[in-house]
């Protein structure tokens, strides 16, 4: 490494950065390497009489789930597909019933990161007022979280036999979830401060009496966008303000980036809507069945999705989106 390599900080980490993207796709190509060496080691046992059908049939396998996995993998081929997201889920109509839906849903996507080893952060959180949360914003840490779930932004819908009513009626509740790619320093956002109006208050979640005691909590609103974002998350006001200065300028980036893909949009005819607030899956749980309106794909197993089984439906619309703009 060069003695002036960290002269200039946001250089070096986008050296890093790219750095690490191609030990990502060198460690992809040595798995798939080594698995197809496996097999043929098997094939040639095989033919010298040692060995079996079944331990050549499993290492084909293994080699076609790696080929679909990378694959599946060089979907996530945009420049913020690499990053890590803030996930923020909001009640929409169904009353009591939407703010039990955004904790159902809070709760999938929680156990979607345990399983894939991500670091979760809550950054807001407001409850209920009988149950549920009305707002939840998360910090989903590792990496291409912000690629796996960029095709989540929507309006979920749950259609169930509600347990808040007394007569066991079917009810329709909805959330809306939105995915934001969290900029790392590689990145740079020019934000004037002047242009953010902040606000304190108390927090109105989880954290404990001193929490709640303390106007810790910040809002930014920047006024020539209108973009709105709060954290709660600590009990320190400073911490929070420097968690929001993070958050408003990943939300500045995604809007670049939404002009882009409306520009693009533009100059190809509007082959592609480009829509976040569309309704994109629906849980119906009587009738054990979770759909994607927009790639089809659906399952019965409502409870291994709500447990955060969602890799199915993510691969389905990466693919999807992928095929869309292959024909563009």
């Amino acid at each position: 490494m060069a003695p002036d390599f960290w002269e200039t900080p946001q250089e070096a980490q986008t050296v890093l950065k790219n750095i690490k993207d191609h030990e990502f796709w060198i460690e992809q190509y040595t798995q798939l390497q080594t698995a197809s060496d496996d097999l043929e080691v098997l094939w040639e046992f095989f033919k010298e009489g040692e060995g079996s059908e079944v331990e050549i049939e499993q290492a084909y396998q293994r080699l076609l789930e790696k080929v679909e996995d990378v694959e599946f993998q060089s979907t996530l081929d945009q420049e913020e597909d690499a990053l890590s997201a803030q996930l923020e889920i909001n009640a929409g109509a169904g009353g009591t019933e939407a703010c039990d839906w955004v904790q159902m849903l809070t709760r999938m996507y929680l156990m979607w990161a345990e399983k894939n080893n991500f670091k979760v952060r809550t950054l807001s959180l407001v409850d209920g007022d009988v149950a549920g949360y009305k707002s939840v914003v998360l910090e989903i840490d590792g990496d291409y979280v912000f690629g796996y779930l960029k095709g989540e932004n929507g309006v979920h819908r749950l259609v169930r036999i509600s347990p808040f009513n007394a007569q066991g009626k079917r009810q329709t509740s909805f959330a809306s979830v939105f995915v934001h790619p969290v900029i790392d320093d590689s990145i740079e956002i020019d934000l004037n401060m002047a242009d953010v109006r902040v606000d304190t208050f108390r927090a109105s979640g989880a954290g404990g009496q001193h929490v709640n005691k303390t106007e810790s909590a910040i809002r930014f609103t920047h006024i020539p966008t209108g973009i709105v974002v709060e954290c709660q998350e600590d009990r320190s006001q400073i911490r929070n303000r420097d968690t929001a200065t993070k958050m408003l300028k990943s939300r500045l980036y995604e809007l670049e980036l939404e002009k882009r893909r409306a520009e693009k949009a533009k100059i190809e005819g509007d082959k592609r809507k480009i829509e976040w607030g569309s309704q994109i899956r629906s849980y119906v749980l009587d009738d054990r069945r979770v759909k994607d309106h927009r790639t089809n794909y659906q399952t019965g197993n409502t409870d291994e999705v709500l447990n955060g089984g969602l890799e199915p439906f993510i691969k389905a619309y990466l693919q999807h989106n992928a095929a869309q703009m292959t024909e563009d």
